[in-house]
């Protein structure tokens, strides 16, 4: 078939033009032979593993240019991963040149790499190919358009490639904007034509532009959830947490429910009961199992919401909030928010409780953070709070959350957590073996009681520490091969 010049065909020629692939839809993150990219025709020819050449408008023309030692054969497109459409496009529109991966099988040409190489047909790669990588990952990274983008959707830039910080947003657009949730694809048109604009203040393009590459850096992911191993989930729990079998039991239970409606539940985590008794474990243990970042807030060194909320950009100095931050630390929307000391959030300076503005973020229906003036998807965030005296929180937060009383540990307990999990932690990070450092169970009975009066495990973490540090000054100073501890030492050295 004919090439066809997207940048020089007549209107009227890109509505007759011969479209002749079809779409595929895909959350594959690693393509390969088995599950490429794209499928190109090879019944008259059999390509090269690794082929140099140029996409045609993919849109229209729908073929690869590859470059031959007699000349330019051209290939039609049979099939494109639904997520690299608009990428093609922007490929051929820009006429970047590029070298495809791929093996031929009976049904085409399966290309599962791209790279950019440098003009002149030289097999360096270009100074550009970082960003095309990047938006390659990113486009993996992403779930597939619920729908295909209809033409007279499409937008034309027409400007030639640039790395400079808008332009890079732009081809962003361009390439990944079916991926993202409509209400941020529509800001971010919006917020581009800002930046660009010459009628607006330095400040408001500054401003504009900062909050696109923020947006734009968070890997937006929709909220299907694959399935987790349930066994997999309690051997996590076992390692992290002892006892606990209640906390264990719920944890487990919304592992379940996942996996049946691959949806995370409704109501997150709130755990109360006394300092150090491993209330903030519980949340990182259920972020490993998850497979999600995690994220902390607390609570008792806020004392305004819009520390949370952000600030307007009328200021000069104005800034998203925390909340936004954590979502932009994290790089996508999916993650676990540990929300510590919920009971101690600060009444705030006649603003307002800043614990309430955390009503929308728990309720899953989005969060609007005053910078970005945009409301932010939280389909995909898990809350799990921690608070001593659940009292002192309100009743419209409370209701938001699964409550699990944690109770403090009894003296048995602490001894099998002093010595199954707190020393042999400790020895591991020192480089320790066990033989190395030897607590005799009289030596344990006098550990424990000696903080038999305070809550949790912390001090028995704190007491773990100081007794591998001395073993390991012995061993290394007086050259002992290991030191045994009885009552009367520990307590001498803990005094």
């Amino acid at each position: 078939m004919p090439v066809f010049d997207f940048k020089s065909g007549s209107a009227e020629e890109k509505k007759t033009a011969k479209c002749t692939y079809t779409t595929f839809f895909s959350e594959e993150s690693t393509p390969s032979a088995q599950k490429p990219i794209l499928v190109l025709d090879n019944r008259t020819r059999k390509w090269k593993h690794h082929s140099n050449g140029i996409f045609s408008n993919p849109n229209q023309c729908t073929a690869f240019e590859f470059e031959e030692e007699g000349g330019t054969c051209s290939a039609d497109i049979l099939r494109i991963d639904v997520r690299f459409t608009s990428l093609l496009r922007w490929l051929g529109e820009n006429q970047i040149k590029v070298r495809l991966s791929g093996a031929n099988r009976e049904d085409g040409y399966a290309v599962y790499r791209i790279r950019e190489i440098a003009f002149g047909g030289d097999s360096k790669l270009s100074a550009e190919d970082g960003f095309l990588q990047f938006m390659i990952q990113r486009l993996l990274g992403s779930s597939p358009p619920e729908e295909e983008p209809e033409e007279d959707d499409i937008e034309e830039t027409g400007d030639e490639m640039k790395l400079t910080s808008l332009q890079s947003i732009a081809d962003f657009l361009n390439c990944a904007g079916r991926t993202l949730p409509d209400n941020i694809r529509l800001w971010a048109r919006r917020n581009l034509a800002v930046a660009r604009s010459h009628e607006v203040t330095a400040e408001e393009r500054r401003h504009a532009q900062r909050a696109l590459s923020i947006m734009l850096n968070i890997q937006w992911k929709n909220n299907y959830f694959a399935s987790i191993d349930p066994e997999k989930a309690r051997k996590i729990l076992d390692e992290e947490l002892y006892g606990m079998e209640t906390v264990k039991q719920r944890v487990i239970e919304t592992v379940i429910q996942i996996n049946r409606t691959h949806t995370l539940p409704a109501y997150g985590l709130l755990l109360c009961g006394p300092a150090g008794t491993g209330k903030s474990q519980v949340a990182y243990a259920v972020a490993r199992i998850l497979g999600l970042p995690w994220t902390t807030l607390d609570m008792s060194s806020i004392n305004d919401p819009e520390q949370l909320t952000g600030s307007s950009r009328i200021y000069a100095n104005a800034k998203p909030g925390i909340i936004m931050e954590a979502f932009s630390m994290a790089g996508e929307s999916s993650l676990v928010f540990i929300i510590n000391e919920l009971d101690k959030a600060a009444a705030g300076k006649g603003n307002g409780n800043p614990a309430d503005v955390l009503l929308t973020l728990l309720d899953n229906l989005g969060f609007t953070d005053n910078y970005m003036e945009c409301m932010i998807p939280t389909v995909g965030v898990y809350p799990i709070a921690t608070a001593n005296d659940k009292k002192q929180i309100s009743a419209p937060l409370m209701s938001r959350f699964a409550v699990i009383d944690i109770p403090d540990y009894t003296q048995e307990e602490k001894k099998i957590i002093f010595s199954r999990f707190s020393l042999p932690r400790v020895l591991r990070r020192m480089h320790m073996k066990e033989k190395e450092c030897v607590v005799s169970d009289e030596a344990l009975d006098a550990i424990v009681e000696k903080y038999r009066n305070t809550t949790g495990i912390r001090d028995l973490e704190q007491a773990a520490e100081h007794i591998a540090a001395n073993a390991l000054y012995q061993i290394e100073v007086n050259h002992v091969v290991s030191v045994t501890y009885d009552a009367q030492g520990v307590r001498a050295l803990l005094a």
